[in-house]
Parts: structure tokens; C-alpha cells; sequence
């Protein structure tokens, strides 16, 4: 004689890992199937049923037995579907945006990578001391430091940054032309 699922269900529910295996072994295909045309995905389906059964040993702590093991577990399935699609819409809507705000960092970042691209080609036409005080100011050094390094005065330093502005600016603009 079989053991009738409620019986399984309530053993499982004291800790009898066996009757949870039977009763898993038993209702699996059938709990995967009720997951996959509730969500209508196989990878959604799996998931589900995997968050199903991982709760399972809990939730039947909760099973009295008052209706079938198949209508209780069909519940709970389809309130676990509905969890989920609530918490993908939540997600959904807190992520709405975010999309356009990505698009418009990755244009900034294209923006930033050509203007660089730019001022690298460009500093390659300016004399050599107009381009090494560039580069040293541009990591982020004061004029004083960057005199220090390049072996000048800060003045000479700010007359360079001056003349170096200049000379790109014009570039610029002749290629605008």
C-alpha cells in the first residue's frame, strides 16, 4: 500500500527527510509544470521551482491537511508566481530610467575618450616644452610642481598652459573649417 502524500507531507514536516525525498519525487514534474505556464519560461519555471522546494521544508510546517497535498501545494505555487511577478515589476519600475541614464553615461564617456583622443593628437603638433608642461599639468600638478619638475619658473609654467590653450584653440578651429 502507498503512502498518501498528506501522510509524506507530515512527516516531512517533523524532519523525515525521506518521506520529503518521496514527496519531492512524486510532485516534482508536476510543480514544474504548473511553474513553467505560470511563467511561461523554462529558465523562469526552474527557478521557481528551485525557490519552491528550497522553502518547502518550511512551509509544510504550515500544512493541516484540510485540503489535498496537491491543492495546498498548487497554492502555495501560485502565490510564489505571484510573488515573483510582483517583485519584478518592482524591479522593473525602480530600474526605469536607469536605462536612459545608462545610455547617456556611455555617450559622456564616448564624448570625454574623443575630446581626449583629440587633445592627444593635437599635443603631439605643439612644441616640445608647450606639450611636456601640458602633459605634467594635466596629471593633475600645480604650476609651482610642475615648475619644480620641468625645471622652469611657475610663471614660465603659466605662460606655457597660456600659449599651449592658444595653439589648440586654433587647431580646433581650423578644423572646424
Amino acid at each position: 500500500m502507498e503512502t498518501s502524500d498528506t501522510s509524506l507531507a507530515q512527516a516531512a514536516a517533523n524532519g523525515d527527510r525521506a518521506a520529503f525525498a518521496t514527496l519531492l519525487e512524486r510532485q516534482y514534474d508536476r510543480l514544474f509544470g504548473l511553474c513553467f505556464r505560470l511563467t511561461g519560461s523554462q529558465a523562469e519555471a526552474e527557478d521557481l521551482t528551485q525557490d519552491i522546494c528550497a522553502a518547502l521544508p518550511v512551509k509544510l510546517r504550515g500544512f493541516r491537511g484540510d485540503a489535498a497535498f496537491t491543492t495546498w501545494l498548487y497554492r502555495i505555487t501560485v502565490n510564489a508566481a505571484h510573488d515573483r511577478r510582483r517583485k519584478q515589476a518592482t524591479q522593473a519600475k525602480a530600474a526605469d530610467g536607469w536605462g536612459d541614464w545608462e545610455v547617456n553615461r556611455r555617450a559622456g564617456d564616448a564624448e570625454t575618450a574623443e575630446a581626449v583622443d583629440w587633445l592627444t593628437q593635437a599635443m603631439r603638433a605643439l612644441p616640445p616644452d608647450l606639450r611636456d608642461t601640458l602633459a605634467v599639468v594635466l596629471d593633475d600638478m600645480t604650476h609651482a610642481e610642475a615648475g619644480t619638475v620641468l625645471n622652469v619658473s611657475e610663471g614660465t609654467i603659466s605662460w606655457r598652459i597660456s600659449e599651449a590653450k592658444k595653439k589648440l584653440s586654433q587647431m580646433r578651429k581650423e578644423e572646424e573649417q
